[in-house]
């Protein structure tokens, strides 16, 4: 590893430990996860982290500026998984890849900031639900606005047809079972 890698400056808030900057000059962490992991590059799963990463490091940098800088990315991530919906903390695990446990000490801390509340389930008296609270939607509503300008700043950098063309793949059945569900 060079020297400038190890000159890496990660303090400040929390938004700022994904979105880190060169001493001297701004570098993304896109240019810092190429500089560290040269080989695999060509890999699509290497891509779509990449971007992935791009896309969070832009998220987490507009909830700073509107005024949510205390939400994670954790936090970030459960509320994409609750997409505007209750669910179970069982079915936020699943979705989420991480234990029950995990789940819900992410949904007590939104909860503790005001942006979820538990509610109980109309079909299974013994669970509880996860949902957003005004609040939470007054973020949520905000995120979709943030997404949609990033989706340009995106559009002004690749193209609009390439942006659309990389939608319509994405957006492609990739496995039998989400070709049968249509």
């Amino acid at each position: 590893m060079s020297t400038e890698l190890t000159k890496w400056n990660c303090s400040g808030n929390k938004a700022s430990v994904l979105v880190c900057r060169w001493i001297g000059e701004r570098q993304s962490w896109l240019d810092y996860n190429r500089a560290m992991t040269p080989t695999h590059k060509s890999l699509l799963r290497h891509w779509l982290l990449a971007r992935s990463d791009w896309m969070e490091a832009r998220v987490m940098e507009r909830a700073e500026r509107n005024g949510y800088g205390h939400v994670t990315i954790a936090l970030n991530r459960l509320f994409a998984h609750l997409g505007g919906r209750p669910l179970g903390l069982s079915d936020l695990a699943r979705r989420m890849s991480i234990s029950r446990q995990a789940v819900h000490k992410l949904a007590l801390e939104a909860e503790r900031l005001g942006l979820v509340e538990f509610v109980d389930s109309e079909v299974d008296g013994r669970v509880k639900l996860l949902r957003f609270s005004q609040k939470g939607w007054a973020m949520s509503e905000q995120a979709a606005q943030d997404f949609e300008r990033i989706e340009l700043e995106l559009a002004l950098q690749i193209g609009a047809d390439n942006l659309e063309a990389l939608k319509r793949i994405l957006s492609m059945p990739w496995s039998e079972a989400e070709q049968r569900a249509g």
